[in-house]
């Protein structure tokens, strides 16, 4: 018979409840880490925010306020402070915009889960409040937004000059959001496309001059010179062949080595190298090609310096070295299918052009074609700057005014900015929460309150006081004016759309939905386990 002693029990009951502490410290911790990614970031949002300057390891220095490549390059340790580098990528990838956004919202919506943990709720409890009031925040802002028709170019143009007022190239918004509308404009059907796909649209970076020299080329543009020595530089009326096969002496394989032991010999092989690329020549010469195209080759030399003798003096201008993922986007611009041998080089197989020039811009060169015969729906943007700097930060930007463009091809409809949004959905979610019962009115405060960070975090960065500004944007959204919001140039609540204040609402439902349910995920976890390293 075993006797146990009642002190014992206690003792190991004692301990079993002092093991449920953990989760709570766990849960503790990722929400103050996640919170401390959020904070790093906040400054950054809207037209007034400020911009954060990143060096790398290796000395490299950036310039710019985009949630996501800040995030990118900051060095995150902690797990959950990574779940919301992860959102931030999302959030690029889905809209393009709102990538600081999103995360001020998840970590506004961390310090609300917080307090309500503080209350006693169970994490479970939260986590689906938050999804019922992530769902009903997203009905409330699709009865708020406004259908557009792509042929509505200046609503398209608000757009894109909203999403650039905030960021570092600001002033050029007049100039770029125009361009950026236009190239997506020239690759899409408006009546039946429901996506773009960016490949289409080339942006080159070209060093030298200013950002106002950006310009959209309806046609193709390559980052090398042309190959000639004393060729043409300049080709009207071209005939253009794209060729996957070298202009140089075939080579053998390996493993193997040919041995010229005397002069004849060596005579004889300088001659049938002339022969074999003359004959080569012969032929684009006969098939009346002036502009010939050739892809990057890995086993030897595209273009021997022969070859390149013998097409400057029948007047073929040469651009060498396209590089392999380059090749769609050429044949998809010039509506062609690349030559693979010698015996398709015929003159049904060539494009016409208008013009084929080789431009100098600064201390560098590129070929420009322009006026394609039947051309593919592609378009090319050469970025100019003073700087890499400004080059890398102007090339950021245009990419998120091209993917707010994308958002309204994608969904059809526009809402105000300043804050309107977030505001209105904080004062009907306030107001649901006085009809349901149990946690969910909890949580729908909770989650009404967090989201007024964005307009708080606005007027805090346009030097404004941000309880006084928050005060009176919700009392004109409770007097009916749903498209009240913070005029940062102003520095007064005003109508947000005489602004021409406005953003899709693909990118604050998609900031919401992915906020809620990165927030979620992290309520979730109730412990960190770290594997055994092999």
């Amino acid at each position: 018979m075993v006797a146990f002693s009642g002190s014992g029990d206690s003792k190991q009951a004692t301990n079993a409840y002092k093991d449920k502490s953990k989760p709570a410290e766990i849960r503790k911790s990722n929400i103050t880490a996640a919170k401390a990614v959020a904070d790093a970031i906040r400054t950054s949002l809207g037209p007034k925010g400020m911009d954060k300057m990143i060096q790398s390891a290796n000395g490299e220095v950036a310039i710019t306020n985009d949630g996501a490549t800040i995030l990118k390059q900051m060095n995150v340790i902690h797990p959950a402070a990574k779940m919301l580098v992860e959102l931030s990528n999302a959030q690029d990838v889905e809209a393009g915009d709102g990538t600081t956004s999103v995360v001020v919202v998840a970590g506004a919506l961390l310090e609300a889960s917080e307090k309500l943990l503080q209350k006693g709720i169970h994490p479970t409890g939260i986590s689906d409040g938050f999804q019922k009031a992530a769902a009903k925040s997203i009905e409330i802002i699709k009865n708020m937004a406004t259908p557009i028709q792509l042929t509505d170019r200046e609503s398209l143009v608000k757009s894109a000059s909203t999403a650039l007022n905030s960021k570092v190239v600001s002033q050029q918004s007049s100039l770029l959001a125009p361009l950026a509308v236009d190239a997506v404009l020239k690759v899409v059907d408006p009546a039946k496309d429901t996506n773009v796909d960016l490949k289409d649209i080339k942006v080159i970076k070209k060093l030298g001059g200013t950002v106002e020299d950006t310009k959209l080329v309806d046609g193709l543009v390559f980052t090398q010179k042309s190959s000639n020595v004393n060729g043409p530089r300049k080709i009207e009326k071209a005939k253009i062949g794209l060729i996957q096969f070298c202009i140089s002496p075939p080579k053998t394989d390996m493993d193997y080595n040919v041995v010229v032991s005397d002069y004849t010999a060596m005579d004889r092989v300088l001659r049938e190298e002339r022969a074999y690329i003359l004959n080569i020549v012969k032929q684009i010469k006969k098939a009346g090609c002036n502009v010939l195209l050739i892809q990057k080759s890995i086993l030897r030399d595209a273009l021997s310096e022969l070859a390149i003798h013998f097409l400057d003096k029948i007047k073929c201008m040469v651009i060498n070295n396209i590089e392999r993922e380059d090749i769609d986007y050429v044949c998809k611009t010039l509506n062609c299918r690349p030559i693979a041998s010698l015996d398709h080089f015929v003159a049904e197989n060539l494009v016409s052009a208008d013009l084929v020039e080789d431009v100098m811009t600064g201390n560098s060169h590129f070929v420009q074609i322009t006026g394609i015969n039947n051309p593919g729906r592609t378009v090319s943007i050469i970025v100019r700057g003073s700087n890499k700097l400004v080059l890398e930060e102007a090339e950021r930007s245009l990419h998120d005014a091209l993917c707010v463009i994308r958002c309204l091809v994608k969904q059809r409809a526009l809402l105000a900015g300043g804050g309107a949004p977030e505001i209105e959905i904080s004062l009907k979610l306030t107001e649901l929460a006085r009809l349901v019962t149990g946690v969910d009115a909890y949580c729908y405060r909770a989650f009404a309150q967090a989201l007024e960070v964005i307009p708080l975090t606005l007027a805090e960065n346009a030097g404004l006081n941000p309880i006084t500004t928050v005060t009176e944007l919700r009392n004109r959204h409770s007097q009916g004016e749903v498209t009240a919001g913070i005029n940062v140039r102003k520095g007064a609540i005003t109508n947000i759309l005489e602004e021409n204040v406005v953003q899709p609402l693909l990118v604050s439902i998609s900031a919401i939905t992915l906020a809620s349910e990165t927030v979620r995920s992290i309520l979730k976890i109730d412990d960190i386990v770290n594997t055994r390293g092999y």
